[in-house]
């Protein structure tokens, strides 16, 4: 006798937040967590993005993620990446 199938999922209720009530408790939460340096929700996102490059993501898959239109706009996380996400090595490496 198969499985009984599960039953369908009830839709996903979205949150709808204001982004200044957003931005608002995340300053709170930063002030609360005593970190000195100015973050935002933005911050968060550049971290993402640098996080991700980092990893090895690829860049068309962030631009995809963070919604970009243009792959000029996600270009802008890869001057701030630690590591050489475009694998290039110098002579001088050696």
């Amino acid at each position: 006798m198969p499985p009984t199938p599960l039953p369908p999922l009830p839709p996903i209720a979205l949150l709808h937040v204001r982004p200044a009530s957003l931005q608002r408790a995340f300053k709170e939460a930063v002030s609360k967590a005593g970190i000195a340096k100015p973050a935002s929700i933005h911050t968060l996102r550049h971290s993402l993005a640098t996080h991700l490059l980092e990893k090895g993501y690829d860049i068309r898959t962030i631009q995809e993620l963070l919604g970009h239109k243009y792959l000029q706009t996600t270009m802008i996380y890869t001057h701030v990446a630690k590591k050489n996400i475009l694998g290039v090595r110098s002579s001088l490496d050696r």
